[in-house]
């Protein structure tokens, strides 16, 4: 694609780093296809293409209006079209730049900036966001029915093993994980232990930084990763006596923006070698179980028929489709086969809030695939997904390692 930038952006590492992106679409079309937004709305600029058309528009310098910011909006950054494009554009990242640079160019309404001033302030600070869970779950019984469905189910947290192995990694408690599902990291802990691995959680870690950073605050998201790196660094340090051999990061979500603080943090001095090493040493639980000795593992599998939902950050961002499934089969759990399991559940981060009715729309399409295979049990790998697909689901709802722990603790009986 031929690009004209516009004079403040020639020169700068963001408007060549765009203008880079933008060179390397060659327009097929491709994208279009598996594009949830675009497969609804069937309009061209609520499709990966359209939206590049809008940025390149706007880069080269021509006016942009709230129109424009509602077509980037309802991106869900899932980045199917990314595992779609024979080209190979990185669109994630440049509607990462789109919509910051729109929102300098176009003032959102005020009930749009207080609704994403609140999610910056609360999600990421599991001390803020426990205390209105808690108020949430007394609220409950008297609220309406559509309100009612969007209290999270809260988990009690779970015992964890204190068996230190001489393996040992790093976990990340997350933000609304910690508060509300803390039993991923539970099951987690309990199945590396069966594997020889100590998993150890620093108390200090805090958000990934994706709330800020997918919210256009991207110095603010920067600031979330530094801290991480900082609490991380003594437990990865390469010099130290025993580093920790990776962090394995069970929300998906999360997973996949840790492993691009190399990218994000590539120009900072003090951080960069810091955050590259971050992202290599970052891993789904997939990615470790795999490579682990499977067998040593005691179950008890109840019969029961699964529907795995694969995250859009786990298949789209992080490459790693079909890789959970692998291992449930291997373990002995029956899997349902689910009809375009590429299409995204419409959770998305903040999504979900900031646009219910889309969001609705596509958590509808992905229940219906999931429930056609008659599951006893939903399976997801990512927080968000998990909230999402609960809150409508007429069915349990569970990360799939907890899956696996309550197999363990069956065989234990």
């Amino acid at each position: 694609m031929q690009t004209k930038l516009a004079d403040e952006l020639k020169g700068t590492d963001i408007g060549e780093e765009a203008n880079a992106i933008l060179r390397s679409c060659v327009h097929c079309g491709f994208c279009s296809a598996t594009c949830p937004t675009y497969q609804e709305l069937g309009d061209e600029l609520d499709s990966p293409r359209g939206r590049i058309y809008l940025i390149k528009q706007m880069l080269e310098g021509s006016a942009v209006t709230t129109k424009t910011q509602i077509h980037l909006d309802r991106c869900l950054t899932c980045r199917a079209c990314e595992t779609t494009c024979p080209s190979g554009v990185k669109y994630g990242r440049l509607i990462e730049i789109g919509r910051e640079y729109l929102d300098k160019k176009v003032v959102r309404s005020l009930p749009d900036i207080i609704t994403r001033k609140m999610l910056r302030v609360v999600l990421p600070h599991p001390q803020r966001l426990r205390p209105l869970i808690k108020m949430s779950q007394w609220l409950k019984p008297l609220l309406p029915p559509a309100l009612k469905s969007k209290v999270p189910v809260v988990q009690i947290k779970t015992i964890q093993p204190t068996t230190n192995h001489q393996r040992k990694m790093i976990t990340l408690a997350g933000c609304a994980q910690s508060v509300i599902k803390p039993a991923t990291n539970g099951a987690a802990i309990k199945i590396l232990d069966q594997l020889g691995i100590t998993l150890t959680t620093p108390p200090t870690a805090g958000c990934c930084g994706a709330v800020s950073y997918h919210l256009s605050k991207h110095q603010e998201g920067l600031d979330f990763m530094r801290h991480n790196i900082d609490a991380w660094w003594p437990l990865i340090d390469p010099t130290s006596d025993a580093p920790h051999e990776a962090i394995l990061v069970t929300a998906s979500g999360c997973g996949a923006m840790i492993k691009e603080y190399g990218a994000a943090l590539k120009d900072d001095p003090n951080y960069a070698d810091k955050a590259a090493l971050v992202s290599a040493l970052t891993k789904d639980p997939c990615e470790v179980v795999a490579n682990e000795e499977l067998s040593s593992l005691k179950l008890n599998i109840p019969k029961q028929k699964i529907a795995f939902q694969t995250p859009c950050t786990l298949q789209h961002a992080q490459q790693l489709n079909g890789r959970v499934e692998a291992i449930l089969i291997q373990l002995g759990f029956e899997l349902t086969s689910i009809a375009d399991g590429h299409l995204c559940c419409g959770s998305a981060g903040t999504y979900s809030i900031l646009q219910p009715k889309m969001s609705q729309t596509l958590l509808d399409n992905k229940l219906n695939a999931l429930m056609s295979g008659k599951p006893d049990v939903i399976a997801t790998a990512n927080i968000g997904c998990h909230m999402h697909l609960e809150s409508k689901s007429g069915v349990p709802v569970k990360h799939w390692l907890e899956l696996v722990a309550e197999a363990m603790e069956a065989a234990d009986l």
